[in-house]
Order: C-alpha cells, then sequence, then structure tokens
C-alpha cells in the first residue's frame, strides 16, 4: 500500500486517494492499498469513501515499534524505510489467512484520526507468529516526492503507527502514537578552494553553497541563513578540524578566505536541523608551495 493522504479544506473532508494499485489479493479482488485507505479514511470520521456499515474495530493492538530515527528525502526517488512492530490479537484470528493484513504508518500532525499527511507502504507487512496471538511484523513505508508525496511544510517529526485489517468485512484496528521519525528534506553542500597550488602564507578563497530539496518544485533550492563550518584536513591525516564558522547568505552560497599552510583538504559541514539532515562536502585537496 502507498497511501497519500492530505487534510484539505475540501468541503471539510479528508481527501484520500490511493495511487499505484498492486496486483490482486491471493484471497479476492481487494488491495490492501485500496482497502487501507478506505479504513484510514473511514477512521478519521471524514471519509470521502462510502459504506454500507460502519466497520468493527478488530481488537488487534501493537507495541514494540522501531523505525529509523530520520528518513531523508530527496526530490523525485522513491525512498523506502523498513518499520518493525509486534502485533497482538485475539485467537480467533489467523494472521496467515489472506483474509488478513496489517502494516505500519507514519503521520503528520497531533493525531492518527486526523492527520496533516499520512503515508504507508505499498505492500502489506510480513508477519510471523510467535504465540497464538501475538506475532512480529516487518513493514515499510514508502515515498514519492515526485509525485506529491509531501510538502515542504511536511518537513520535521512524524509519528509512528499501524492498521491491521480484514479485508471480507472491512473491519480493522488503527493505533498511533508508537514511535516517531524525523522526515527531512535531503540536503547536498559543495565546495571548491583556490588557487590550487598556492604558496604558503598566501590567501585561500573557499567557496560553496548548501542547498535541500524542495518537495514542491522537485528541485534544490540554496539553504538560507544557516550556520555551516569550514574545516581544515592536513594531507596524510584522517580528522577534520574546525577553522572557522560562516553563514550561507541568501541563496545559500558560501563564501570565506583562509591562510594557506600545508597541504590538505578544504571542506564545509552543515550540523542540520530537524528538517534538513547533516551533511559535509567532499574535501577540496590544496597543494601548498
Amino acid at each position: 500500500m502507498r497511501i497519500r493522504a492530505t487534510v484539505a479544506a475540501l468541503s471539510g473532508a479528508l481527501a484520500l486517494s490511493a495511487f499505484a494499485m498492486p496486483a490482486a489479493h491471493a484471497a479476492d479482488s481487494s488491495s490492501w492499498e485500496a482497502a487501507s485507505a478506505k479504513a484510514l479514511a473511514a477512521h478519521s470520521g471524514k471519509t470521502a469513501f462510502s459504506s454500507d456499515a460502519a466497520a468493527a474495530d478488530l481488537g488487534v493492538t501493537f507495541s514494540d515499534l522501531k523505525i529509523a530515527k530520520a528518513i531523508k528525502v530527496g526530490t523525485t526517488a522513491h525512498v523506502s524505510t523498513t518499520v518493525t512492530y509486534t502485533l497482538t490479537h485475539g485467537a480467533n484470528y489467523d494472521i496467515s489467512s489472506d483474509d488478513f493484513d496489517s502494516g505500519p504508518v507514519i503521520y503528520k500532525g497531533s493525531s492518527i484520526t486526523t492527520p496533516d499527511n499520512l503515508l504507508g507502504g505499498e505492500a502489506p507487512a510480513t508477519c510471523t507468529k510467535v504465540t497464538d496471538t501475538t506475532a512480529t511484523c516487518t513493514g515499510k513505508i514508502d515515498i514519492y516526492p515526485g509525485e506529491g508525496d509531501l510538502l515542504n511544510s511536511d518537513a520535521g517529526k512524524w509519528s509512528a503507527g499501524a492498521l491491521a485489517l480484514q479485508y471480507s468485512t472491512g473491519d480493522y484496528s488503527l493505533q498511533g502514537d508508537l514511535g516517531s521519525t524525523l522526515v527531512q528534506r535531503y540536503s547536498k553542500l559543495t565546495v571548491n578552494a583556490s588557487p590550487e597550488p598556492v604558496k604558503k602564507g598566501k590567501t585561500i578563497t573557499v567557496v560553496g553553497k548548501l542547498s535541500r530539496a524542495n518537495w514542491e518544485d522537485n528541485k534544490y533550492h540554496g539553504y538560507t541563513n544557516q550556520p555551516v563550518k569550514l574545516q581544515f584536513r592536513k594531507k596524510g591525516t584522517s580528522t577534520y578540524t574546525t577553522l572557522k564558522g560562516i553563514y550561507s547568505n541568501s541563496t545559500g552560497d558560501l563564501k570565506t578566505t583562509t591562510t594557506a599552510t600545508v597541504d590538505g583538504y578544504y571542506r564545509f559541514s552543515f550540523a542540520g536541523t530537524t528538517t534538513t539532515p547533516a551533511v559535509s562536502a567532499t574535501g577540496d585537496y590544496v597543494d601548498v608551495q
């Protein structure tokens, strides 16, 4: 399942849409993606799907969810991250049945029932029986920035949850606040030190650019007014030391100077924020004569 969920002021409804429908479920024509989208929309109380009867809670609960601390998302490439969790169910449910599936979700906002955005996986999780009432599950979250899954305002903290559903009845269980992750706008950092070579004691000018993914136009733009460190690594060593700190300008560009002392590598390094991951440029070698 890949769900793109956007809470929008469209007649006060929650517009949840399912895309890239996978092949038919093994038991019938029900799709994990479509069935999950329907369950999530219905749970919000603002469904764009119709239903003959209200779905019942399966009584399934989730615990021990583990997800990456951060998910770095660029402008177009598909990003997938693995989620594991424990599923607890009634003894009357056969989790290996074609009629039962489960999967993880992540959501932006204070509640899984009223998310600003919500994403899941294209396929259900794989669950392995531990006891008659518990199973360990491994699933994925799939993100497609090039297809509008994210807005720039979505960057930052997301919460994690899980869903279990029964295809034949449409009944499901949904639980949030099981963990959290950062969904971040992928960052890039460049550097160029000149002149090369340079005489000892002369001035070296170091320029570069800090940029990050824009999920709304699918391009990289300068990350403005951010603290960046100029660092140096002497030839033959493996450790960089900080020479000074500067800020990116209104277009994300960087420029500073330093004095040539010995042969070595210059780079810029950015510590990152909650919305943008840390990044360091590949060192640029300068031969000092």
